[in-house]
């Protein structure tokens, strides 16, 4: 998995191709190319056989740079980076910002490609490829491309566990802003497998990316808190966060709350919308969990009602 942060801070998840699936790619491409090429040589020969020697030697050369380099740099630019050899084996050329490549970022590819390709017959890219990290070659490396897997194996959905109730609202003046990318992708990817770890590894897991966290947001992981409940209410934190500045904060709590339905109904709109919403309402810090826990069953979703 190769993590790429885009220039919007969105960090991609992209699973660069290995080679033997860029070498089968290649290989189709080539005997599309070749074929293509022998066809059109035939239709050339026959059609200049009254040219001279240096003119039928011109038109050829020709030939080669048009249908072996120009044709295949015109079908990645109009098919943002799929060649007929890439969509069969289900890959795709994107910009190492994880965008779709433009004229200059094929004509790059393909003119190192001669090189590279096919005056070595591929031995210089082969080995470009396994001594780069991301299995680049060179024109990949001078066109500031990667080679990225489309089909990957659809697996169930994984969501973040939602925080215990009485938690929800307690992290709320936690400052988030010097948490980097890598160690959200890392705390939610935890969460999200935690159930499939050892119980003393998941833990020690937790424990390392709770005080990371801490250290981070200047504020320690409190000791009454356990680890891997405090990492969920902090991305539930980060995510209502995220969902206010989204919908400007209109309806108060309700949007608040609202939009973190991503993770499963009465996952994460608990007692904190509420708490926006009905000023009067007590905030969920001192909420004790007996009286907390109820305010998942109301099916309006509207949280609890503290007694009269």
């Amino acid at each position: 998995m190769s993590e790429l942060v885009t220039g919007e801070a969105v960090a991609l998840e992209l699973r660069p191709a290995k080679l033997p699936s860029r070498a089968l790619a290649v290989l189709i491409d080539l005997v599309v190319a070749f074929t293509v090429y022998i066809l059109v040589t035939l239709a050339v020969v026959a059609s200049t056989s009254s040219l001279d020697e240096a003119a039928a030697a011109a038109v050829m050369v020709a030939t080669f740079v048009l249908v072996l380099v120009g044709v295949p740099i015109a079908v990645e630019t109009l098919s943002h980076g799929r060649s007929l050899g890439k969509l069969a084996c289900g890959l795709r050329v994107v910009r190492d910002d994880g965008g779709p490549i433009r004229f200059r970022h094929a004509l790059v590819r393909g003119a190192v490609g001669v090189v590279e390709i096919l005056l070595t017959f591929g031995v210089v890219a082969c080995i470009a490829s396994l001594v780069s990290e991301r299995g680049r070659r060179l024109g990949d490396v001078f066109a500031g491309t990667l080679v990225v897997r489309e089909r990957v194996p659809a697996g169930p959905a994984r969501f973040v566990p939602p925080p215990p109730p009485w938690l929800v609202g307690r992290f709320a003046g936690l400052d988030l802003s010097g948490v980097p990318d890598g160690l959200w992708l890392a705390i939610r990817s935890y969460l999200t497998r935690m159930g499939q770890l050892d119980p003393q590894v998941g833990l020690a897991m937790a424990e390392r990316l709770a005080g990371d966290l801490g250290a981070c947001t200047g504020a320690p992981a409190p000791r009454d808190v356990p680890p891997a409940a405090y990492l969920a209410a902090v991305v539930h934190e980060r995510q209502s966060r995220d969902a206010q500045r989204a919908f400007g904060g209109v309806g108060g709590g309700g949007a608040h709350a609202g939009s973190n339905g991503l993770n499963g109904p009465n996952s994460l709109n608990g007692p904190a919308g509420p708490a926006v919403a009905a000023p009067h309402v007590a905030p969920p810090v001192v909420t004790p969990p007996s009286v907390a826990a109820p305010s998942v069953t109301p099916p309006q979703g509207t949280g609890f009602v503290p007694p009269a």
